[in-house]
């Protein structure tokens, strides 16, 4: 039985029975909380399926996604929240700042809405520069201009030097859902085409490059930007858009993953055609990594119909964050529940849910 916390009363200790958990290696093997349980693979979805979810009971709503749509009064309202850890606080192409805001908003347009509003809470180390916090709050205030969303409600706090990394931010946001869509996981298909709005792999290796003791040939700078835009344009062509997410932690291979067993449908890969560049392919090379498990922070997946895959794929290209969308695969009714990529060589190889993260702190 894990160990409890000394802390715990004993009436709180009575209702709290961990040999009740259903849960696999390695949440019962584990008393402790471990990097990988917030790496958005396999260890966090336990975490949240067999810690979180009993214990929040009936005020829980199972689905428990990036984003959650709630009809108020006529209108369908987006709400989303998200917690940004980042080592280090800079790195090419971005930093936490916008990082926070644009990962939000993107949480909200994978649900078809346009961001409105977003709170910002920061958690400071002491001691950390003031002017180093004055970048990162100039980088928030510049995406959420950017992004054209309004920054209406905070919260500072601060810890104590050698208990944080800095800065931490935790954004929330809400956005006006648009009333032609009904994008959701569960509602890939079979027959489905999968687009993916980009190159990927490019976000964790831009972290990965700044810090220490790795040294890449070229510089690759982060892919962070806000596509309500994208999406809307995507939305505007009448094409009835099934499922739409940001492969961020955990990237493409997760994400998939979790929309095929969401839908319960099988996905099939063409590995030739996943848009990987060529340095974000050298690099995880060098580090022993699989690009399509490397986090991105400016792309999108897209579940339509086939029919309506061509209207889409020429109104993402003629979009500034589209430029590069192109096909990667589409849903089957084999192997539900599961992601196969057909290799180069002709075979195939089953894409599993990670279990842990491969790059840690990206996001």
């Amino acid at each position: 039985m894990p160990e409890t916390n000394s802390d715990t009363s004993a009436a709180e200790q009575s209702t709290i029975d961990m040999e009740a958990w259903v849960c696999p290696a390695p949440l019962r093997d584990a008393p402790n909380v471990l990097m990988g349980h917030g790496g958005g693979g396999a260890m966090s979805a336990e975490l949240i399926e067999h810690l979180f979810l009993p214990a929040y009971g009936s005020a829980a709503d199972a689905q428990m996604g990036d984003s959650a749509v709630l009809q108020v009064g006529a209108e369908r309202l987006a709400f989303s929240t998200d917690s940004y850890v980042v080592k280090p606080l800079f790195f090419p192409g971005g930093s936490i700042g916008d990082l926070a805001v644009n990962g939000t908003v993107n949480d909200l347009a994978m649900a078809g809405a346009q961001p409105v509003a977003l709170s910002t809470a920061f958690i400071l180390e002491e001691g950390t520069p003031l002017t180093e916090l004055a970048r990162v709050a100039h980088a928030v205030g510049t995406a959420a201009v950017a992004a054209g969303v309004k920054l209406v409600t905070g919260d500072t706090k601060v810890v104590d030097s050698g208990h944080g990394d800095g800065v931490y931010i935790n954004t929330a946001g809400i956005g006006l859902v648009d009333r032609r869509a009904d994008i959701r996981p569960q509602r890939a298909r079979p027959g489905d085409v999968v687009i993916v709005s980009g190159d990927i792999g490019v976000h964790g290796v831009a972290v990965m490059s700044c810090r220490d003791g790795l040294e890449f040939a070229t510089t690759v700078a982060s892919d962070s930007a806000p596509l309500h835009g994208l999406v809307a344009a995507m939305i505007d062509t009448g094409a009835d858009i099934h499922t739409l997410r940001d492969p961020t932690r955990g990237g493409v291979g997760a994400t998939l993953n979790e929309i095929a067993r969401a839908a319960g449908v099988g996905i099939s890969l063409d590995e030739r055609s996943l848009p990987i560049p060529g340095e974000v392919r050298d690099a995880c090379g060098l580090l022993g990594l699989d690009p399509l498990y490397v986090a991105n922070e400016g792309k999108l997946i897209a579940f339509v119909a086939p029919e309506d895959a061509a209207a889409v794929l020429a109104a993402m290209h003629s979009h500034p964050f589209g430029g590069r969308a192109t096909v990667i695969g589409g849903c089957v009714t084999e192997h539900p529940g599961m992601v196969v990529a057909r290799t180069a060589l002709g075979g195939t190889r089953v894409v599993d849910l990670p279990v842990g993260e491969q790059l840690p702190r990206i996001c």
